[in-house]
């Protein structure tokens, strides 16, 4: 399947051009992410743009979160669906198809930063505030540069778990299973990586 065939309004704000060059999801896009998943697994060309344009784009966010890399990150999002299409006949209901995607890429990350030292690209984009005054609008950006670099600087496993509960919304408990540990262990993770950004930030204010 190719992957750039549908992406929606709101992944056009994140993903790079190549992801995002045509959008056709037909009558399937409104229907549930099960019956999508069924229609997938049997073939359905339509339902799985549907659950491509439903799950691309917090994806592909992932990955590049984690490798800074845009190719990186499309290769790892294609990869993943790659695997999603393989396993659909044997997909168990109960599974929620986003959490398993992001495990998948989560995976797909670590195996890729093992190999080489991840290397600082562009910043992710960032929306901003059109009411702003430029040079509010300008501040806004380099604070949000700032964090950024600082969550790139934090150990993986905290950086795991602040781009699944802090940049992407999910649950302790769904994030927690992203990344194969307890909820009690992403909460121990997500307060290490917090306290490390507020000394980081304090220091930086003090200088």
């Amino acid at each position: 399947m190719d992957l750039t065939a549908c992406a929606g309004s709101e992944a056009g704000k994140f993903l790079p051009r190549i992801l995002r060059q045509r959008r056709y999801c037909g009558p399937v896009s409104g229907i549930s992410e099960r019956d999508q998943i069924a229609r997938a697994a049997a073939g359905d060309r339509m339902a799985q743009t549907a659950l491509v344009n439903r799950h691309m784009p917090v994806v592909w966010r992932v990955a590049f979160r984690m490798l800074r890399d845009r190719q990186e990150a499309e290769d790892v999002t294609q990869e993943t669906f790659l695997r999603a299409w393989k396993m659909l006949p044997d997909w168990e209901e109960r599974a929620k198809f986003s959490t398993w995607a992001c495990t998948v890429a989560i995976n797909l990350c670590r195996d890729r930063l093992k190999k080489k030292k991840p290397v600082l690209m562009d910043d992710l984009p960032e929306q901003i505030d059109v009411s702003l005054r430029p040079e509010q609008a300008l501040s806004q950006k380099q604070a949000s540069a700032h964090i950024t670099a600082l969550v790139d600087r934090l150990p993986e496993r905290q950086k795991e778990a602040l781009t699944l509960s802090a940049f992407e919304g999910l649950g302790n408990i769904e994030a927690a299973e992203v990344m194969g540990i307890s909820v009690e262990a992403l909460e121990s993770l997500l307060a290490r990586g917090r306290r490390k950004l507020r000394l980081e930030l304090a220091a930086d204010s003090d200088a």
